[in-house]
């Protein structure tokens, strides 16, 4: 699951969202389907572009010109969780699917806030759309090696979700930046926009999405996993490898993949604190470090072995003697 927030410096989000919006509704324009791929929130799944593109633009009181008035959130789940969504719900159920997924998703976006009275998407002013297809551009290693051109359609699925979320709350009255992650360097800059903790975003679209289908997600395919041994400090990367060993022993996926969320919010000092936290999977941790890299071999009689030795010995002798 690959989750992002498009910031003000990559973005034309300072003026209307006029572009974006028709950027957004190339694929209805490109394939001609008959059955328009429409936008959708909480209240809603069959909202038309001019009403998005209304409503975001009339939601920016009190915003000056050089203000951010809205933020893009791509939410593409991974080619193995869309295989999984398909072969249970069908790939027609699929879209009202992430739909569903999309809205707990910004539940979270609001929630990460901390905000008084922003405790859900329904306090926000968003509008989702479901994309198929994706390009290939200029940045990706495709085209720079000269193996595709920029513009052509990418292979597999492409289902992903793109998510236009207004600078100001659904009541026009509380300014939301999740570009704001002070965590405390400026506490009344914190209370005026919202403290907002983009790694525990990302992390929590991966959950709820794990929850909601009953996905069973590997260690290696955790955002945990990977923000760790991108970022994550030698303790972590340590902590993180025990983990590693361990999910092939006893306790779930969904325990594991729990504690690996700990050690990449950095919960433990020490590894000793990691295990001791765990409880109940001490022993697992144990097993893990004690199991051999090799599995032992079966018993053997000594008598047999000695034999068999003998022999050894004796044809390599032979060939010795024949050359």
């Amino acid at each position: 699951m690959y989750i992002n927030i498009t910031d003000s410096a990559s973005s034309n989000n300072r003026g209307s969202s006029r572009e974006l919006v028709h950027y957004l509704e190339k694929e209805n324009r490109i394939d001609e389907k008959k059955d328009l791929e429409l936008w959708f929130n909480h209240s809603g799944k069959r909202i038309e572009s001019y009403e998005v593109r209304s409503a975001l633009d009339g939601n920016i009181a009190k915003l000056c010109k050089a203000n951010a008035k809205f933020f893009l959130v791509n939410i593409s789940p991974s080619q193995k969780e869309l295989k999984y969504l398909e072969e249970r719900y069908g790939k027609k159920e699929m879209n009202q699917q992430l739909r569903k997924y999309a809205e707990k998703v910004m539940d979270e976006y609001a929630r990460n806030f901390k905000r008084e009275g922003i405790s859900s998407a329904k306090d926000l002013m968003w509008f989702g759309k479901i994309e198929h297809h994706r390009y290939y551009s200029f940045k990706d290693k495709e085209v720079l090696n000269g193996e595709r051109k920029r513009g052509e359609r990418k292979e597999g699925d492409q289902m992903h979700i793109q998510i236009i979320v207004s600078r100001k709350d659904a009541s026009n009255k509380i300014k939301l930046s999740p570009m704001n992650n002070s965590k405390g360097k400026n506490e009344a800059h914190s209370r005026k926009l919202g403290q907002f903790n983009r790694v525990a975003f990302k992390q929590s679209g991966e959950v709820i999405f794990d929850k909601l289908f009953g996905f069973d997600r590997e260690l290696k395919d955790a955002f945990a996993y990977a923000n760790v041994h991108k970022n994550g400090s030698l303790l972590q990367k340590e902590q993180m490898d025990i983990l590693e060993r361990s999910s092939g022993q006893r306790d779930s996926l969904e325990r594991i993949n729990a504690q690996a969320r700990n050690v990449s919010d950095g919960r433990f000092l020490s590894v000793a604190d990691m295990v001791k936290e765990t409880g109940q999977s001490v022993s697992s941790f144990i097993e893990a470090l004690l199991e051999p890299s090799h599995p032992a071999e079966p018993d053997v009689n000594p008598v047999e072995d000695a034999e068999r030795k003998r022999r050894r010995l004796q044809a390599q002798q032979d060939q010795g003697l024949g050359r």
